[in-house]
């Protein structure tokens, strides 16, 4: 489902969400037979132009369900058809211009029956503006909820322009998982020069499955990575930087600090351990991997039935060695800013 289709194609002729998913449906059986698609935009030529691209696909005819093109304005009316209507399993895509549309209530909507997931652009540039300008006050309440909202007007005040970054995502983060998002994962986009984020992608799921598929593209799209840790953005000027410079932000070792002190003289499974932790964090299921099995080595975690090291699949119990751990304070990061635990990715 696509709120925000457009006409099927960019400028630059370059075929768009609807016509790259029909295109990928037909020429997969499976697919053909079970995909149901839903395209949406609010301007008629554009609705009128995709719904011939469409019918000029090559085998289109394949689809058991061809596709339905709606011609709606996103807002609360569209929000209210889908609350009323119990949903087959969907992955909602919602790519605003701006903010016009995007609320909590629409994400809400989406995520209400089982197996939904929902991803939408995150328009961090002008939703940093608005939320200080008075005329769009009211849709700045609908994305992040009213008291919220004011909160966060008040909390910014005399923030770097990192900081309110760090602080406008975890509040969004917030306010989605009060909303019934279980699991929210964001991925930033920064400007050429790397020095100014322009958007983020943002999935919410009320699954960890969701958010584990999510979460291992959004690492492969990263275009940075620390000890073999996913940055979760994607910078173009990442290629330009000394990697002397990535040598001094060591993850893996903060990781292997944050298993010891959470863990401490617990005994659970492997499974449970990477589930339970993993979730907020940039890390993915190979660096728990690769730092359980150093801990075992050094003697600080220990498995109850010798099975396999690395081995996370095993639902086979652990315990994690009783201790104090020596160190500084575990800072994360997230865009290259400092954050303490609970702001958005760490």
């Amino acid at each position: 489902m696509d709120l925000f289709a457009g006409p099927g194609r960019y400028q630059s002729g370059a075929v768009s969400t609807p016509l790259r998913i029909s295109e990928k449906a037909v020429s997969n059986p499976v697919y053909a037979e079970r995909l149901v698609s839903i395209f949406n935009d609010k301007a008629p030529e554009n609705v009128s132009i995709l719904r011939t691209a469409i019918a000029a696909i090559h085998g289109i005819e394949k689809l058991k369900y061809q596709p339905n093109v709606w011609n709606e304005e996103v807002g609360d009316k569209i929000a209210a058809r889908f609350e009323s209507i119990n949903l087959i399993p969907i992955l909602a895509f919602i790519d605003p211009w701006g903010y016009k549309g995007l609320t909590l209530r629409l994400v809400e909507a989406f995520l209400k029956n089982w197996g939904c997931d929902c991803i939408f652009f995150f328009n961090y540039a002008r939703i940093n503006a608005g939320l200080g300008n008075d005329m769009v006050r009211e849709h700045m309440d609908a994305l992040f909820g009213g008291e919220r909202a004011a909160a966060l007007r008040i909390e910014m005040e005399g923030m770097s322009p990192g900081e309110r970054e760090a602080t406008i995502v975890e509040n969004l983060t917030e306010a989605l998982s009060a909303f019934g998002g279980k699991y929210v994962l964001p991925f930033c986009f920064k400007n050429d020069k790397g020095n100014r984020t322009k958007h983020h992608l943002i999935l919410v799921t009320k699954h960890f499955k969701g958010y584990e598929v999510m979460k291992d593209i959004m690492a492969s799209s990263s275009t940075a990575a620390d000890q073999g840790v996913p940055t979760f953005t994607y910078c173009p000027a990442d290629s330009n930087k000394q990697p002397t410079l990535f040598e001094l932000n060591r993850p893996l070792d903060e990781l292997k600090g944050m298993l010891l002190t959470d863990f401490a003289g617990r005994t659970m499974s492997m499974l449970d351990i990477y589930v339970s932790h993993s979730v907020g964090r940039r890390y993915i299921k190979k660096n728990y991997k690769e730092t359980l099995a150093g801990l075992e080595s050094s003697g600080l975690f220990q498995r109850l039935d010798g099975s396999r090291s690395g081995d996370l699949r095993t639902e086979s119990l652990s315990r994690f060695r009783r201790g104090r751990v020596d160190g500084p304070r575990i800072r994360h990061r997230m865009d290259g800013v400092d954050l303490e635990p609970g702001h958005g990715l760490r």
